[in-house]
């Protein structure tokens, strides 16, 4: 059955390739014990300025109604943040460096303030989103970003690829409802009609 281009489905098939692509980039950053070659910058495109947009355009896109107008700060701040993020790639100021289990990166950014945005806007639009699953989400996220923020000295294992596993079951549990429904809609409308 071919899917519709505007439905849940499609939005997050394209983000399940923009994760698989930013995973593979990863490996090859591991494969090349870090430093500052091109897969370096490449994750760092995606990672930095992309999802600083991505997030918050998603979440537009996906929640209800009458959510979307309040939902259009955070898309603006994450537009903003992805102009300063896109620095760092750009100039070349990011490196990639194996420690233990993990990989580090260090992210020469114009203002301290930068990181901290990027790491806690992607909660913000989805807490505002109106939807339960995505405020669900939203929540999650927020706790797995502080859990992995007190973790991250520790180099045991990269904590965010768990917070993110989880996350993705989530989404799953999202999309499946969001279809369920619009199955079950397309069926009401089809026996009106």
């Amino acid at each position: 059955m071919p899917r519709s281009l505007g439905g849940p489905e499609a939005g997050t098939e394209t983000s399940r390739r923009l994760a698989g692509t930013r995973s593979l980039v990863e490996a090859a950053v591991w494969a090349s014990d870090g430093g500052r070659g091109p897969d370096t910058v490449v994750w760092a495109v995606i990672a930095l300025p992309l999802l600083a947009v991505w997030v918050p355009a998603g979440t537009l896109c996906a929640a209800p109604p009458r959510a979307r107008r309040r939902l259009l700060v955070p898309l603006a701040v994450g537009v903003v943040t992805a102009a300063v993020l896109g620095y760092a790639p750009a100039t070349g100021a990011v490196a990639a460096e194996i420690r233990g289990h993990t990989v580090g990166y260090a992210v020469g950014l114009p203002t301290p303030h930068c990181l901290s945005r990027a790491i806690w806007r992607p909660p913000g639009s989805l807490l505002l989103s109106g939807d339960r699953w995505l405020v669900g989400l939203g929540g999650l996220v927020t706790a797995g970003a502080a859990g992995c923020w007190a973790l991250w000295r520790l180099e045991f294992v990269s904590t965010w690829c768990a917070v993110a596993a989880v996350c993705s079951v989530v989404l799953y549990g999202w999309v499946r409802e969001r279809s369920a429904v619009a199955g079950t809609r397309t069926g009401r409308e089809a026996l009106r009609g």
